[in-house]
């Protein structure tokens, strides 16, 4: 067992502390999440659920946030920045919040790293210290920042979600053969709360594993994307409760077109339960999909501890 699996597999301890954590309350009418990377996925599934839980609500990448505001917010200046980054030293982060405060917007930052430049710039601070073992792949830090994220758009989590997630990762685990691992086609689809989380697990297994992955929409993959799968085609197929029907018929055009389908919450070649039905269920899902990227960098005789081309914070020059 490598670093990365370590942290993935022993990171459930540490939501304890963010499931109880005190919070601040939203009061603008408006909250901008930004973020980069994973915490910019992290970001759309946090902005999803505000906008279902009743505030208005957009996810917009730290470095657009911080140059061209108006390009994705024609009215800001009643808006609520929330940020999110690991290190809290991601530059286009950094750079978002001063220019959020530039603008007089309230800033609130959400980082594992408590003396950050985030956590000194921000005018609140949300603060998950994650597992110390974690090195460049963001695994139970991106699980913390979106449990403490959803708290934030009022979804109501219980005490059992780190149980449940365990779960469902050792069941995908114990299902990941070489029927799996030897495909070389890759797509993740996710829709509404979940397109986030489904663009989340295919940077884990790009970055992971250098695999090429794709994201959609559920839907909108049968509007011209679907003509590339064959038979060596996997599709991650995370349902939503809502539309799992419609879901179950993309599972079977799928599978009669030689895709093989991970189903979680829903059918699949590979059907992985999920126990909650509400916005929780992001992270009864999220460590699986980390695991997945791992197991197929094992696969591939890749060391996921040190990627290609990443570092652990980056930082514009």
């Amino acid at each position: 067992m490598n670093v990365t699996e370590q942290v993935i597999v022993e990171q459930f301890p540490f939501w304890g502390p963010a499931l109880t954590q005190s919070l601040p309350t939203l009061n603008a009418a408006t909250i901008v999440v930004v973020g980069c990377g994973t915490s910019y996925y992290l970001a759309q599934a946090v902005a999803s659920a505000l906008n279902l839980n009743g505030k208005r609500a957009i996810a917009v990448p730290g470095g657009e946030w911080a140059r061209r505001p108006e390009a994705y917010l024609a009215n800001y200046q009643d808006a609520q920045v929330i940020a999110l980054s690991r290190s809290g030293e991601s530059t286009e982060t950094v750079q978002a919040v001063q220019a959020s405060r530039v603008r007089g917007l309230k800033t609130l930052g959400i980082t594992c790293e408590s003396a950050s430049s985030l956590a000194k710039c921000s005018d609140e601070v949300l603060f998950a210290p994650t597992h110390a073992l974690e090195g460049i792949v963001m695994s139970s830090s991106a699980s913390l920042m979106l449990l403490l994220g959803l708290r934030l758009a009022g979804v109501q989590i219980d005490e059992a979600i780190p149980a449940r997630a365990e779960q469902a990762m050792q069941a995908l685990d114990r299902q990941l053969s070489d029927s799996v691992l030897s495909r070389s086609h890759f797509v993740y689809l996710g829709g509404g709360a979940y397109y986030g989380l489904a663009s989340e697990g295919a940077l884990k297994l790009q970055e992971m594993s250098l695999t090429y992955t794709q994201v959609f929409h559920p839907m909108e993959y049968r509007h011209g994307p679907i003509s590339l799968v064959d038979a060596k085609t996997c599709v991650v197929l995370i349902y939503s409760p809502q539309t799992a029907d419609e879901e179950a018929t993309l599972y079977a055009e799928l599978k009669e077109k030689g895709a093989l389908v991970i189903g979680f919450g829903g059918p699949g070649d590979i059907s992985i339960d999920v126990t909650h039905t509400g916005l929780d269920r992001s992270l009864e899902i999220l460590p699986a999909l980390q695991l997945f990227g791992e197991r197929l960098a094992q696969y591939k005789n890749l060391d996921s501890t040190a990627p290609r081309h990443l570092t652990k914070v980056v930082r514009l020059s």
